[in-house]
């Protein structure tokens, strides 16, 4: 008993304080469930959408107010009843309804906050079926006299008002609770929202002023109003659900013709409401479904971003360390040709001349060398010249140029728009499709690059094919070139193709470049010898 007494202290704060707020909430609930049940008949019952609704929105401790405050309306709605229908009926049916309620919810809790919004149906559901059963069930066990008013069309028609009285308020309590963890609606959204409403509602005003004679039309015009609903739907998901199915449900609800008294129904309407009753549960799920997923894409696209920020980071860090390592390299050439150098004007001071100027000819040889491989480690012309000079002047073109396989390269546009980040990339991407090609096909190449900008993208599309139009990629090439090019392409939005005879790589990137290596070039550090 101790134990179950600090469980419901915890979970509601109980305790014997009564708070003011606790009873204006209580007051306001009781006014608030007067004036919904002026407005509604047995097959659409507003107060029951406003007690699910105040669940939702309110915090379990304040839940025993919420039931102090139906009780209170019962309790003068029904108190001049006690003669007719008996003290028992009175009290039990007024105190068990808002208590079952409360604990349907309160078993959905954890589902909801786990961001599904498709297990609101399930309150719906289980409650209007709760609810009627308790409603039918202590009629016909207290109240003798009316065991032939409990039937199966009337409990029907009170699950269906009770579920379509939740919907209409229940999902977008459900979207006040959850709005700072939603994405801001934009203008458009908004627009569209009051657009969609607005046309159900001119949609039921059409209904009602048609003839009653007409039920055809009035029926068809109900069912168009599923039409903007649907789209609202597919557009927006869960929200634009909530707001469009609370948008119909309501409409129909006040365009019912009604005489006021109790037990007032509308068959025509009623059609029309079990028809709204299916599809507002499949909106509802639709839109549930669709806002999951989307979740989920974003979540996915943010995690693939983030990843291919972290591989263009990897790869600029790369080409830092390149590059301090062929500065080092450059400095060690140098120091290299000022040795030479000294060396060869001792042999001349020596009188050995012929030595001298053959040292110095093998020197500047073995130092033009040595200066492609440094090209090659790290292009430094691409710093202050672009990347179609540093393919061209380079290491690179001399490697190509050895091989008697490459035809001269075609290069268009201007890679000085772009970035030091994507000009690198490019010419890594570059020189490693032609190595696979080279090694995995025979038959000369042909190299093509452009580089482009469409609207706040730019890049450079890559290409390498062989001469020969008739020939295809093998197997071979193709795999080797999806592993060696796939990564670096992945982080700059694009990935290798390979059809026919060629293989095409695209690299993209918004306007903002990216981080850069900072300094000045290898070559502005340490100028070129001259042997």
């Amino acid at each position: 008993m101790y134990v179950q007494r600090e469980w419901l202290k915890k979970e509601f704060h109980l305790n014997l304080r009564i708070s003011s707020s606790g009873v204006v909430l209580a007051l306001g609930y009781a006014m608030v469930f007067w004036a919904t049940r002026q407005m509604s008949v047995d097959q659409f019952y507003l107060p029951a959408g406003i007690r699910v609704a105040a669940l939702l929105v309110c915090p379990p401790r304040t839940w025993p107010y919420l039931m102090v405050g139906e009780y209170a309306f019962f309790a003068q709605a029904r108190f001049p009843l006690i003669d007719q229908y008996g003290l028992a009926w009175v009290v039990l049916a007024s105190a068990l309804l808002m208590p079952t309620v409360a604990a349907i919810v309160y078993l959905h809790r954890r589902r909801l906050a786990a961001g599904n919004p498709a297990w609101l149906l399930s309150i719906a559901a289980l409650s209007a079926v709760a609810i009627t059963a308790l409603n039918q069930g202590l009629a016909y066990l207290l109240m003798p006299t009316l065991h032939d008013a409990v039937s199966w069309m009337g409990v029907a028609k009170y699950i269906i008002g009770d579920y379509l009285g939740i919907l209409i308020f229940a999902p977008v309590a459900l979207l006040w609770k959850h709005r700072h963890h939603l994405p801001h609606p934009t203008a458009g959204a908004a627009m569209m929202a009051v657009t969609t409403l607005t046309v159900i509602g001119a949609l039921g005003l059409a209904a009602v002023q048609l003839p009653a004679d007409d039920l055809l039309a009035k029926s068809s015009l109900r069912i168009a109003m599923l039409l903007p609903a649907a789209a609202l739907t597919c557009m927006y998901g869960w929200r634009g659900a909530a707001i469009s199915v609370a948008g119909l449900n309501l409409t129909i609800g006040l365009t019912l013709e009604s005489s006021g008294l109790p037990g007032s129904f509308d068959p025509v309407a009623f059609l029309a409401q079990q028809v709204l009753a299916v599809t507002g549960t499949a909106l509802l799920l639709l839109g549930s479904t669709i806002s999951y997923y989307y979740r989920q894409f974003n979540a996915n696209d943010r995690l693939g971003r983030r990843a291919a920020s972290l591989v263009r980071t990897a790869h600029l860090a790369s080409e830092e360390s390149r590059r301090e390592q062929a500065l080092r390299m450059q400095t060690l050439g140098e120091d290299i040709d000022r040795s030479l150098q000294m060396a060869a004007d001792l042999l001349k001071q020596r009188g050995h001349l012929a030595s001298a100027m053959d040292m110095l000819r093998r020197g500047a040889s073995q130092s033009r060398l040595f200066r492609e491989q440094i090209s090659m480690v790290y292009p430094s012309d691409i710093e202050y010249a672009g990347l179609y000079v540093a393919l061209q002047s380079g290491g690179v073109a001399g490697t190509w140029d050895a091989t008697d396989r490459v035809a001269r390269p075609r290069f268009s546009g201007d890679p000085c728009q772009l970035s030091l980040g994507l000009q690198l990339a490019a010419y890594r991407s570059l020189v490693d499709a032609v190595g696979v090609m080279l090694k995995h096909e025979s038959g000369f190449l042909r190299v093509r690059a452009h580089c482009g900008r469409r609207g706040e993208v730019q890049g450079i599309v890559i290409t390498v094919a062989l001469l020969d139009p008739q020939r295809t990629l093998t197997a071979q090439t193709v795999a080797r070139a999806n592993e060696v090019l796939g990564g670096r392409a992945l982080a700059y939005g694009g990935n290798p193709r390979c059809r026919r005879n060629r293989l095409r790589l695209v690299l993209v990137e918004t306007r903002q470049p990216y981080r850069v290596p900072s300094g000045l070039s290898i070559d502005q550090i340490t100028p070129r010898a001259v042997l």
